[in-house]
């Protein structure tokens, strides 16, 4: 099993380029099962979680191609199967998105209940009201997701409907954008999700001919149509990547530009960074973030849905804090178990007490290298940007979670300073 190593006390310098959205490639990908005709998804990231989607849409009949040019094709004009099995949505969550396109073109779908990062409980029964309220019937029974539409055959299709969210959730709003695409008359879906990757995919759902309304707002209207074409489609970068590298910019005191980053998608990151004592620059070549000459200054977060303080980029943001010359709260609202990486951080000095669902971070002026665990996702690069500055040698295992969201991850932190690197 793989495993980063990092000599820290390096700082950073340069340009450091961001990818294509990880949170923007996996619901277009699920999207292209919405036509028969070929999705050219440009700006794709080459991630461990784009392979393992595109494993379960092979497994469906789609064809699936990475080029050498950030470029995903994935072209589903015969889909063969209508179940996506167990051992494959278990062991992401994004599988289970395939529900919706699934319903909404074949008329039927058979789908594991999902997998993916043990962040927390995230139900999906408001997922399967929502298709219910549709037309849908469904059943659950042995793990899966039993739907389908009454005599499909005949022309039967899912049907326009008010849809009322419980709470925003951005996986939701995804699965039922898809599915009201294609349904008979128009759907509502009220309190909505409004992240950058919601109006990402509902403007390749446009370009596809969707005729969708309210992008970017909590309540979006979805006017059904008999067919979607396919498209060329250049995803968004990735916000959460620009924000952990302008944490790691800032904790090793460097100043880095992060290529193609922009500003205006990093929402309630920025004021907070601000706060912290960083300088933040919007330039033609991307974002310019510098922490020189500074300890960070203790600052207080909240997470929340978008425009708020998102909850993947809550992990890199402590990782700064326990840096910071003073004590910060940071409390999570999303999810009840995404503070997995405390106990990790804490092996490297940090002092941080959890209180509920806040965690109370007295920063220190050095942390020390030791050896840490992953435990998910964002908190493998909060470890990363740890070892970027504590005395001496970190040794992060499990990588496996970090290969799934972070492309090229030690190759652009090496080629602006950092020593790391990856050992078997």
């Amino acid at each position: 099993m793989d495993k980063i190593i990092i000599e820290g006390g390096h700082p950073l310098s340069g340009v450091l380029p961001i990818s294509g959205s990880k949170n923007g490639v996996l619901p277009l990908m699920v999207a292209a099962l919405l036509t028969a005709e070929k999705l050219h998804l440009q700006n794709a990231p080459a991630l461990a979680d784009t392979v393992m989607l595109g494993n379960i849409l092979t497994k469906l009949g789609a064809q699936v191609t990475q080029t050498d040019k950030a470029e995903l094709i994935v072209h589903a004009e015969n889909i063969h199967s209508t179940t996506a099995p167990y051992e494959l949505v278990s062991k992401m969550r994004a599988g289970f998105w395939v529900l919706g396109p699934l319903l909404a073109r074949c008329g039927q779908a058979h789908i594991s209940l999902p997998g993916g990062c043990a962040i927390g409980t995230r139900p999906v029964d408001f997922y399967l009201r929502g298709l219910a309220s549709m037309g849908a019937e469904i059943d659950v029974s042995g793990g899966y997701v039993h739907a389908h539409i009454a005599r499909p055959n005949k022309g039967n299709r899912l049907q326009g409907a008010r849809l009322d969210l419980p709470f925003v959730s951005v996986g939701a709003t995804h699965v039922l954008m898809m599915a009201a695409s294609l349904a008979k008359g128009e759907t509502c879906i009220n309190n909505a999700a409004s992240e950058p990757e919601i109006v990402d995919m509902g403007r390749c759902l446009q370009a596809m001919g969707a005729k969708i309304e309210g992008l970017g707002t909590r309540h979006i209207m979805i006017e059904g149509v008999e067919s979607l074409s396919g498209t060329k489609y250049h995803i968004m970068h990735d916000r959460i990547e620009m924000g952990a590298y302008a944490c790691a910019a800032i904790a090793t005191r460097s100043t880095l530009t992060l290529a193609n980053a922009d500003i205006e998608l990093m929402g309630a990151l920025v004021p907070a960074l601000r706060q912290s004592g960083a300088s933040l620059t919007q330039t033609k070549q991307g974002l310019h973030v510098s922490g020189e000459n500074l300890r960070p200054k203790p600052t207080h977060i909240v997470t929340a849905p978008w425009p708020g303080f998102a909850t993947d980029l809550q992990a890199p943001f402590m990782a700064l804090m326990c840096l910071a010359d003073g004590t910060s709260h940071i409390r999570e609202t999303i999810f009840e178990n995404r503070f997995m990486h405390v106990q990790e951080l804490t092996r490297l000095g940090a002092q941080i007490s959890l209180k509920g669902d806040t965690a109370i971070v007295q920063g220190v002026e050095q942390l020390l290298g030791a050896p840490v665990m992953a435990t998910d996702l964002r908190a493998s690069v909060a470890l990363i940007i740890a070892g970027l500055v504590a005395k001496g040698q970190t040794v992060v295992n499990r990588i496996y979670h970090l290969d799934r969201g972070f492309e090229r991850l030690e190759e652009k932190l090496s080629a602006c300073g950092a020593k790391i690197w990856r050992e078997t």
